[in-house]
């Protein structure tokens, strides 16, 4: 069976999606609902000075707003309906997958199956409407603090802005939800991952124009090249990487029959906690800087703190690192419990050579995991810190693509194709049941 998935696998092509009915419509939806993403990051919000807003957008494109600009496939740069794209769901829902571990009622909903996960996905909703009515109040007050970027400041342009932007991260919301269901691979991360990629033809393009003004060294240019490929080619290698831990099955008699011990595999992932360290890091990091990066003024002391804390500054990436590192070892112990894969494996006769079933099967799972997540947590802190490093010391690079936008961008094609294959080898296995199927009433 897995030789004949592997040989199916293989001749993937565009031939076998076009007889995939279902997959087609599911690639379609998939596209259609991007596209009105896209169209959303041009719609502005009312009250703002398009001009204004472009220069102070320039003034602060490698910074903090970058960043998040370029997340946001640069609605933020264009203030548009969705400019905090889907950055206050993503911080809801980690919020509410740390709460599981200190809440005795929500980790009782999380143990009682599909109602219980729609329950916590619930309260995910009702925070991330939170989260964002917090966020766009910021960004209101931020930019009436910022010059004549706002027409006419006051509570009217406030209260259109929160409901404005709150309003798009809820549709966001909703429309990645929709492509979770009836589309192609996550609708969350895939949202993340048109706004990155929708913003790279024109940053390319300026960096280019910038090299041929001879502003941007060539060698600049090209290292930035061959850095992002090499990142790249890192990322694909550990995100496959996995140690797998044999497990045995003894003989065992059912009725008149004696079937034979078996063994099989535990993968555990290099890096099991994926892009959330990175992302969640960075919230933390810049969003609460946001407002005093927007405002031209307020206290000596924010400036300050807003100055150590920017993108390349050893405080920011000594900071960056630290919370990847502690993120990465959280959300591992989170998401993969070892206790409850040893009493698994314990139920069902599985064991771990030279380990006995239980407690000390749970205690050298977590041994193993604990020491490759080190490994994990180091290859995320230098896939995110390396291009900070190299950018706050090549000159000026108009466009903000670190190593976390790099793992999203990675991280979510690999997936997605994931899927892709996984759809077209169900639907070549139903092609061959039916054809079997068909052979068979054909001889009687």
């Amino acid at each position: 069976m897995a030789s004949a998935a592997e040989q199916l696998a293989a001749n993937i092509n565009f031939g076998a999606i076009a007889k995939a009915e279902d997959l087609k419509k599911r690639i379609w939806f998939t596209l259609g609902a991007l596209l009105v993403y896209r169209l959303g990051t041009y719609i502005p919000i009312p009250g703002i000075d398009p001009v204004e807003l472009s220069r102070l957008v320039e003034q602060n494109a490698s910074g903090i707003l970058g960043w998040i600009n370029g997340l946001a496939g640069g609605a933020l740069g264009r203030m548009a309906i969705f400019a905090l794209n889907i950055m206050p769901y993503i911080s809801a829902a980690i919020i509410m997958q740390l709460m599981t571990t200190v809440s005795p009622h929500l980790e009782q909903l999380k143990k009682e199956g599909e109602s219980g996960r729609k329950q916590i996905n619930q309260y995910t909703r009702y925070g991330t409407v939170i989260l964002a009515a917090m966020q766009a109040y910021g960004i209101a007050i931020g930019l009436e603090g910022s010059g004549s970027v706002v027409v006419d400041p006051g509570w009217f342009f406030r209260a259109t802005t929160v409901i404005t932007l709150v309003g798009g991260t809820v549709f966001l919301m909703w429309l990645g939800e929709q492509i979770t269901a009836r589309g192609i691979g996550n609708g969350i991360s895939l949202i993340i991952f048109a706004g990155i990629v929708a913003e790279l033809p024109g940053a390319l393009a300026g960096t280019l124009e910038l090299g041929r003004q001879g502003i941007l060294s060539t060698y600049v240019i090209l290292g930035f090249g061959v850095m992002a490929i090499a990142v790249i080619m890192f990322i694909v290698f550990v995100e496959r990487a996995q140690r797998r831990l044999l497990v045995q099955y003894p003989k065992r008699q059912v009725g008149n029959k004696m079937f034979q011990g078996d063994s099989s595999h535990l993968p555990l992932k290099l890096n099991t906690a994926g892009v959330i360290p990175p992302i969640f890091a960075s919230s933390l990091l810049l969003l609460p800087i946001t407002v005093a990066n927007l405002s031209q003024g307020g206290p000596e002391w924010l400036t300050t703190v807003t100055a150590l804390l920017g993108p390349g500054q050893p405080l920011f990436l000594a900071l960056f690192a630290g919370m990847i590192i502690f993120f990465c070892f959280f959300y591992t112990a989170i998401v993969f419990n070892p206790k409850d894969t040893a009493d698994n494996l314990k139920k069902y006769g599985g064991f771990i050579p030279g380990i006995r079933p239980g407690e000390r099967t749970a205690e050298y799972i977590d041994y193993v995991l604990t020491r490759i997540t080190v490994v994990g947590a180091l290859y995320l802190t230098i896939v995110c810190l390396l291009p900070e490093a190299i950018r706050a010391n090549a000159g000026r690079i108009p466009f903000y693509f670190g190593g976390t936008s790099l793992l999203i961008v990675v991280s979510v094609t690999m997936d997605t194709v994931a899927q892709l294959q996984s759809h077209l080898l169900a639907h070549q296995y139903e092609g061959l049941i039916k054809k079997t199927k068909l052979r068979g009433a054909r001889s009687k």
